[in-house]
């Protein structure tokens, strides 16, 4: 048996009556915990204002799937995504209506996001070299460059671990000598 699919036409007169349901409406209002009461009034208003924007992007969808080489009858969530990506009065439903990804994609985007992290966790923690074979002390910005005072000249920071280098334990606040049981590191 084959489906009604024939386009209900929006009617151009006004009639006070609408497609949805206000006592559902009314119930999805009381829902939210700051509206204590809501009029009849405000609920067919509600009502109406939600059947022109239900209206406005199915159209917008419409025109959407219409724009493509092979236009369908029917309208798929995807088309609807594709409308709410391309249109700026729509796009503050691209939280709502997202994009779908397929699992391949998120997996290599995942995978790309991994590496960058790594990336920019290697660039935070390697040190560069200086002209006489010193490394500078890394900036924490992420940007891999060197720390640089405000008077403009580098700080550098010699390969041996001398007493200007810093512990890792003293810098997290743990004394491991008095944990160890001898008084000197």
């Amino acid at each position: 048996m084959p489906y009604n699919n024939a386009p209900i036409a929006p009617t151009q007169e006004i009639t006070g009556t609408v497609s949805l349901p206000l006592t559902r409406v009314k119930k999805i209002i009381h829902a939210d915990d700051d509206i204590a009461n809501c009029s009849n009034n405000a609920a067919f208003a509600i009502a109406v204002a939600t059947e022109q924007f239900l209206q406005y992007l199915v159209e917008q969808t419409h025109h959407v799937v219409k724009a493509e080489r092979k236009p369908r009858r029917n309208i798929q969530y995807r088309d609807v995504a594709n409308a709410v990506a391309r249109h700026d009065n729509l796009e503050f439903l691209t939280d709502v209506v997202p994009r779908t990804v397929t699992v391949k994609a998120h997996k290599e985007r995942v995978a790309q996001d991994r590496i960058r992290k790594l990336d920019e966790t290697r660039e935070k923690l390697t040190p560069t070299t200086g002209a006489n074979g010193t490394h500078l002390a890394a900036h924490g910005d992420g940007a891999g460059s060197a720390a640089a005072p405000a008077n403009g000249v580098e700080q550098e920071v010699p390969d041996h671990a001398g007493p200007e280098v810093m512990d890792i334990d003293n810098v997290a606040g743990v004394d491991t000598a008095a944990l160890n049981g001898n008084g000197h590191g």
